[in-house]
């Protein structure tokens, strides 16, 4: 057994942004992201081939998918369904701190 906790070990840089595997097992993956003023690139959207469940721990973010009008703010303790093919960006995060994501990936 190995206790860890969603918020240690976040650096201070964040020249990238950071995808932590936490948990791989069968056809779950857990993994932390962690943005600080990142977003997806104009010209690229993530379209997966699997659901994913995120819930935003830290920060704020805003999410945009390619059939809905209007962007989704996230708050901590906001989360969210995205089924598998749904083209979606996140176009801002927190700008005065590190924005933690918890992401299920399900296969």
């Amino acid at each position: 057994m190995k206790k860890d906790n969603i918020f240690s070990r976040v650096p201070k840089v964040i020249p990238d942004e950071i995808f932590e595997t936490i948990v791989l097992s069968g056809s779950i993956k857990i993994e932390r992201i962690i943005s600080d003023d990142h977003t997806t690139p104009e010209d690229s959207w993530y379209d997966q081939d699997h659901d994913e469940w995120v819930i935003l721990m830290k920060g704020i973010a805003e999410i945009t998918f390619e059939d809905e009008p209007q962007p989704m703010t996230l708050k901590p303790g906001d989360y969210v369904l995205i089924p598998a093919f749904t083209r979606h960006r996140v176009i801002r995060t927190d700008k005065k701190q590190p924005t933690i994501w918890l992401a299920i990936h399900l296969s």
